[in-house]
């Protein structure tokens, strides 16, 4: 492996890096994975990294050769299939099956490969995760139905926007201005049961950046200071452009189709909860392009994050129950690494994205202007924030209680 150039090297370590920021690393693991890799390659390292730029520093023992490269780069979005493809190659290579130039043209591959699931389904899988956290919430049949079809309405964009670099950049505050709108055209003429402002929250939920704010807060906690300031900034920004576009959605929905006269409908039954987080489960699998193979396994970390934290909820304060989730997220997923020898993040979001409070502060955002909440939720600000701490805290006791195998 050390007979290959330094040129080689020091570019697979860029593309590698650039690769694994696209899919949505966070930047500890990232740099730590980095430094493994240049370290078996036999080469010394540096690497800063933030949403929106890479630093690469490389040089070898003796500063022969010393190599820096700097990029500025988008913020990655979460494909989690790729991640395990990329994944695959880096330990195929490490461990001498691969050469540099055979797991170069791998990662080719990789990057140029097609979605591994149809935009039907991905419009099945919007529907169904609208639908799913409307009923996680306790809300009404009636609810999840509506944004679950309304959830597709936001798909739609996500595919103009593939086209449009001018709708890229207003995506967020268009897709609340539609759901909103469609909500406000829906509850006056269609049903007037509708919970307008929780079915705009389900439909955008997607959107909503609950677990970038985790991740956030995760890389500050490890003192990416730079990168995690960053992220936590871009969440709150990407929140404040959702809910403009959601309150100015519902104003001219209003103003043209009316207010009409809220009826309370029956709430759903409690079980409903249960098959919630499954669907969620299912829907994020097909969002986040996550192999096949690793299905069960991110299905079992909802269910088992879910299942933690309302237990421990019961006997103590709700925050304490989020840790307990987390906590166990995060132990869950360092036996999938070791187990299937992959990233443990395949198995970590799908348990955090139960558990994140992204849409409590949403809603804390609404009290906090209209001075209104159209759920039940006490104090949302304060749990807000507790919630946060505790699911850091929980991957960090995590993270020491059972190590993870790999960096990555």
């Amino acid at each position: 492996m050390n007979s290959a150039t330094f040129t080689q090297k020091r570019k697979f370590i860029v593309k590698l890096g650039k690769m694994l920021h696209q899919y949505g690393t966070p930047a500890f693991r990232l740099e730590a994975h980095l430094m493994e890799v240049a370290t078996h390659l036999g080469l010394k390292s540096s690497f800063v990294m933030s949403p929106t730029s890479v630093t690469f520093v490389i040089w070898t023992d003796g500063h022969e050769e010393e190599y820096t490269h700097v990029a500025r780069v988008e913020p990655g979005d979460h494909d989690l299939g790729s991640l395990a493809n990329t994944d695959d190659v880096v330990n195929k290579m490490l461990a001498g099956e691969l050469t540099i130039a055979e797991a170069d043209e791998n990662l080719d591959q990789i990057q140029n490969a097609d979605s591994p699931y149809t935009r039907w389904q991905m419009a099945l899988a919007f529907a169904v995760s609208g639908g799913a956290f409307a009923m996680l919430m306790g809300t009404s049949w009636s609810d999840v139905i509506w944004s679950g079809i309304i959830s597709i309405l936001v798909y739609l964009f996500i595919l103009w926007s593939e086209h449009s670099k001018r709708v890229t950049h207003m995506l967020e505050p268009m897709v609340a201005i539609a759901s909103a709108f469609a909500a406000c055209a829906v509850s006056a003429y269609l049903d007037p049961q509708l919970n307008i402002r929780l079915v705009v929250l389900s439909a955008i939920i997607v959107f909503i950046p609950g677990l970038a704010l985790a991740l956030g807060f995760a890389e500050l906690s490890a003192r990416h200071l730079v990168s995690g300031t960053a992220r936590v900034m871009d969440a709150f920004m990407l929140l404040f452009k959702l809910y403009f576009g959601a309150f100015l959605g519902i104003s001219i929905g209003f103003y043209v189709f009316g207010q009409v006269d809220f009826v309370q409908p029956d709430p759903l039954p409690k079980w409903t909860a249960w098959l919630a987080v499954f669907l969620l489960c299912i829907s994020l699998v097909v969002i986040f392009k996550t192999k096949l193979k690793h299905v069960p396994w991110c299905i079992t970390s909802g269910f088992i994050a879910y299942a933690v934290s309302v237990s421990a909820a019961i006997y103590f304060d709700y925050a304490l129950g989020t840790f307990a989730g987390a906590f166990a997220v995060g132990i869950f997923s360092n036996i999938f690494n070791r187990v299937e020898n992959a990233p443990a993040s395949i198995v970590t979001m799908k348990g955090l994205i139960v558990l994140v409070p992204g849409s409590k502060t949403y809603i804390g955002l609404n009290s906090l202007i209209e001075g209104q909440s159209f759920v039940m939720a006490d104090h949302i600000g304060q749990q807000t924030f507790l919630i946060f701490m505790s699911l850091v805290a929980g991957l960090i006791f995590a993270n020491v209680t059972l190590p993870p195998k790999k960096s990555l």
